[in-house]
């Protein structure tokens, strides 16, 4: 890989044999990966200076380098033979430095690729992606970029070890089916602890960037998911066929970490988002356990499907969950999440994939499960998007945000007594202002907090005042 070029002293050399009447050395013999090299004894000089500053680029990747410096040093003196010997011991050198770039990227490569799919990358990106986008709808009208980074980052590193753990418990039933035979840990790419290892790394490293970059609420429901997801609805898939209602809710709480994230805390609307994935989940899930009820049974899996060999009622839960999905986008207005046109299109969507199940359930197909697991696939984007484009900035969020301008106010109460005048017997209240400082709600907005009715509405005055 590595090569050192000579051009420069090949010419000097060249033009050195030309002017001299010596006898000529022959160097098409020597194993080195330069071009031949054809000169005189007196062209070696210039060579080797050329030689020279090639072997100190050189050093930069070849720990043999000083060594070969040091012989370079006496090439420009050295006799025929002892420099034909120089030059054929750069060989092994050139040759380790190509073997170990070799190695390092077979490596790289490798182990890359055994981590893309022991954390199941595509699937922990769609994880983030609901994540993100329940971040976006917690925020404000402005959107933290680098809390939005780090909570997607934090949430990938999370849902990695989650899916790496979930195949270092079903090692045994992966090398079973057809489908995930070829995954790191059956084709025995990668070991048990080395994956074990991994998963515990990522895991912890999201939790405390989470912890670290948002809020506590957040860590906590990645943590919680974690847990849910690896210790919970795994040993379950084997156990029982509930296992499909358990995983539809680690797929509705990423959302809410991402809500959380944002705004440290989980109003009413926020569950939206999540109660859409939960319902969507379902048939979903259902269609594919369907198309892949062999590799289910040959992996031990208790899926829904294997227990109904007609598939009418996959087909029936699977329509059911479809139409949960139709006040979705009416609620979401009605809170004030997104604008009325969401509610329009939301519903349209959720028609279009409850025709698709309601095909599934007349007529009980591979081609019609089909159809429904890709109308699924197709659903959820469009109604993250539709969320995204429709929402309404989080009223609670721009309260916090405006809570640093606040704070420059100070609640002022101040009674002026004016003797000798009936007409203010009751006292008059100054407002003292600071012209650099402007309210942030009218006073009136404020009066609720007074402690006591009979007190006056407290004024709101710049603490440099």
């Amino acid at each position: 890989m590595w090569r050192v070029t000579t051009v420069a002293a090949t010419r000097g050399l060249l033009s050195a044999g030309r002017a001299s009447t010596k006898p000529t050395l022959d160097f098409s013999s020597v194993s080195f990966s330069c071009p031949r090299i054809s000169s005189s004894v007196d062209g070696l000089a210039g060579g080797g200076a050329a030689l020279l500053f090639a072997l100190r680029l050189h050093s930069a990747v070849d720990p043999l380098t000083p060594r070969l410096e040091r012989a370079s040093a006496a090439f420009s003196t050295a006799s025929p033979a002892e420099a034909a010997a120089m030059l054929g011991s750069l060989a092994p050198a050139s040759s380790s430095v190509s073997q170990m770039s070799m190695n390092v990227s077979e490596a790289i490569r490798h182990y890359g690729r055994c981590y893309w799919e022991l954390s199941k990358a595509r699937l922990s990106m769609l994880v983030v992606a609901t994540s993100g986008t329940g971040f976006v709808l917690g925020s404000g009208s402005a959107i933290d970029i680098a809390g939005l980074s780090c909570t997607c980052a934090g949430t990938m590193m999370v849902a990695a070890s989650a899916n790496s753990l979930n195949q270092v418990f079903e090692i045994q039933n992966d090398a079973k089916m057809k489908r995930t035979r070829q995954r790191p840990l059956p084709s025995g790419r990668l070991s048990v602890s080395h994956a074990a290892i991994w998963a515990s790394t990522v895991g912890i490293a999201g939790t405390t960037l989470l912890a670290w970059k948002a809020n506590y609420l957040a860590a906590g429901l990645a943590a919680s998911n974690l847990v849910l997801y690896a210790f919970v609805y795994t040993p379950l898939k084997q156990i029982h066929p509930v296992n499909t209602w358990v995983g539809a809710v680690v797929g509705a709480i990423p959302p809410l970490l991402g809500w959380a994230a944002s705004s440290g805390e989980l109003p009413l609307k926020s569950v939206i988002l999540p109660a859409a994935l939960y319902f969507w989940q379902i048939p979903h899930f259902m269609a594919l356990a369907y198309l892949c009820r062999n590799d289910y049974i040959a992996g031990g899996f208790r899926m829904f499907s294997l227990a109904d060999a007609s598939g009418q009622r996959t087909a029936l839960v699977s329509l059911r969950n479809c139409l949960y999905l139709l006040p979705l986008g009416l609620l979401a207005y009605d809170w004030g999440l997104t604008s009325k046109w969401f509610a329009l299109e939301s519903s349209l969507l959720t028609v279009f994939i409850s025709i698709s199940a309601l095909l599934f359930v007349r007529d009980r197909t591979s081609k019609n499960a089909r159809r429904m697991f890709y109308g699924s696939l197709l659903y959820l984007p469009v109604f993250m998007s539709g969320l995204l484009l429709h929402r309404q900035p989080n009223e609670q969020q721009e309260l916090v945000i405006a809570e640093p301008t606040t704070k420059k106010v100070l609640l002022l109460s101040e009674v002026e007594v004016h003797e000798g005048n009936s007409s203010s017997s009751n006292g008059q209240y100054k407002q003292r202002k600071d012209p650099t400082c402007t309210q942030a709600r009218p006073p009136v907005a404020y009066a609720s907090v007074a402690p006591f009715p009979f007190l006056p509405v407290p004024l709101y005055v710049s603490p440099d005042s």
